[in-house]
């Protein structure tokens, strides 16, 4: 079991479901069944990208891993490439009864993942394509979680609850929350590219320019994560907070009042299901002005509250001190440990950011959710190195 927490470096997990969170976030949507899907993929991909990259760096780590569990003898590397297949399928099995959109996702991210670790890993574009899945992971908790079916609708108001579903199908739903959850997602992305830069020297150790590069990275995406993003008039200074791009209601119901072509009054198509169970009759419509809460455009006339942006504020702080500091220490002495030391802290870091993203993004609750992990993170850290 200690060889394979080793293999899986079971501590950097609990650096995955905050991806699946934030992404659930920036569409505005409560995480939902569909959400815990994308983030047992989640859990399972990241698994086997971990051993896919010990079988294919098995050679490598021979020589400069030797305590690694597959050069040491403790797991075979037939049993490493058979975990990751089996990781692989059981991650895509998720993720496609999450639906079609996020299966489509999922397939991409798995893609990403077994390119970089048997292709890309020794190429200039080795942290692109880990950067590239870290944001994939985040797209696709944003697409399961606005993806999914409404099943909180009332049965004393069925009408406008299915004018609501059926204006709402599948594909429309991908199209329209995805360029909501893209700032989130770049910025992920970008925080994962830095820190995997820095990761190709922990082993040798000897390179200023990456852990300095990655400082100012780290320190640019604290700055940006502050700034609020100010849309047109009665726009969110959270984004996917307004207009067409918020795809759900905090009330739990789908809401596309604000979305192009919605309008009061919609028909229903024939037999559209309603979340407790009913159907609407043909030509049914919706009554004009039919809301299940406040719409988007009044939720970001409201503006982020002083607290809101407190917690915005306390979260990057913590991300901020998390990765930046001991990047500083590797940036005036590149020393092996001290770059394994900074690697390490920028993937705990990851916790802190996706919190700050969900925070942005007007989800406080799941911004705290996301930071209770990071005690676990820490604690498991202390037994099984992340890197």
């Amino acid at each position: 079991m200690r060889a394979w927490a080793e293999l899986l470096r079971v501590s950097a997990l609990f650096t995955v479901p905050g991806d699946a969170l934030a992404g659930a976030a920036a569409v505005g949507r409560r995480p939902n069944r569909s959400t815990a899907l994308a983030v047992g993929a989640s859990l399972c991909l990241y698994e086997a990208g971990m051993a896919l990259n010990d079988w294919a760096d098995r050679d490598e780590d021979a020589v400069d891993r030797p305590h690694r569990p597959i050069p040491s003898g403790r797991i075979t590397p037939r049993a490493a490439l058979t975990a990751a297949g089996a990781l692989t399928v059981a991650g895509l099995a998720l993720a496609a009864r999450a639906g079609r959109p996020a299966l489509t996702v999922a397939t991409g991210l798995a893609a990403t993942v077994w390119a970089y670790d048997l292709r890309l890993k020794h190429t200039p574009a080795g942290p692109a394509a880990m950067a590239a899945a870290r944001g994939l992971d985040l797209l696709l908790g944003a697409t399961a979680t606005a993806t999914a079916p409404v099943a909180s609708v009332s049965a004393e108001a069925p009408v406008a609850a299915v004018s609501d579903v059926a204006s709402a199908s599948v594909g429309a739903s991908a199209r329209a929350v995805l360029p909501a959850a893209l700032p989130a997602a770049a910025m992920l992305t970008a925080h994962t590219y830095a820190v995997t830069a820095v990761s190709r020297h922990e082993a040798q150790g000897g390179s200023t320019t990456a852990p300095l590069a990655a400082l100012g990275a780290v320190v640019a995406l604290g700055g940006a994560a502050l700034r609020e993003r100010q849309g047109e008039a009665g726009g969110s200074p959270y984004p996917g907070r307004g207009g067409a791009v918020v795809v759900g209601s905090r009330a739990g119901a789908t809401d596309l009042a604000d979305a192009p072509g919605s309008r009061a009054g919609a028909t229903a198509p024939a037999g559209a299901r309603t979340g407790s169970g009913g159907t609407v009759p043909a030509g049914s419509t919706a009554p004009a002005g039919a809301r299940t809460g406040p719409t988007a455009s009044a939720r970001a006339r409201s503006g982020p509250t002083a607290p809101a942006r407190l917690l915005l504020t306390a979260l990057t702080g913590v991300y901020l001190r998390t990765a930046a500091r001991p990047l500083g220490h590797a940036v005036l002495n590149p020393s092996p440990p001290l770059t394994q030391r900074a690697v390490g802290s920028g993937i705990r870091a990851m916790i802190p950011l996706q919190a700050a993203l969900a925070a942005r993004a007007g989800a406080p609750g799941t911004a705290l959710a996301v930071m209770g992990l990071v005690p676990l993170a820490r604690s498991l850290a202390r037994k099984v190195s992340p890197t």
